[in-house]
């Protein structure tokens, strides 16, 4: 089975939401999203990025890093990226509370059109 015959996840299950609301109400979240596109969807997505930026803010996201994918350092075959963004939310409240706004919501659509494949990996302050 070839690469584009597999179902790619961009969504994420379940038990990835649950264990997000499991973590402490004020503890800040930055989402690392690493961001391969369709055919085409990098336009599209930058639509979504735009729609992001209008919204994110009245929920206290802030926008750390959006940048394409360049040169592999070091990585297995297929593993490299086309964009990778991080967003930080101040915590998992915000988080939610974004997703189900309806306004948010009128351009999420954008996301999933513009996508064949994600890596949304929650990270946590990481004090040493």
């Amino acid at each position: 089975m070839s690469r584009e015959d597999t179902i790619m996840a961009i969504d994420p299950e379940q038990d990835a939401i649950d264990a997000l609301l499991e973590l402490p109400e004020d503890q800040p979240i930055i989402l690392m999203n690493l961001l391969r596109f369709n055919e085409g969807g990098e336009k599209t997505y930058e639509e979504y990025v735009r729609h992001c930026k209008v919204h994110g803010p009245r929920f206290g996201v802030e926008f750390v890093y959006l940048g394409k994918g360049g040169h592999v350092m070091v990585a297995e075959d297929g593993q490299s990226w086309d964009a990778v963004w991080i967003v930080r939310y101040p915590n998992s409240k915000q988080f939610f509370a974004l997703l189900h706004d309806a306004d948010f919501k009128s351009g999420f659509h954008l996301r999933g059109d513009s996508l064949q494949e994600a890596v949304l990996q929650v990270t946590t302050p990481w004090d040493i």
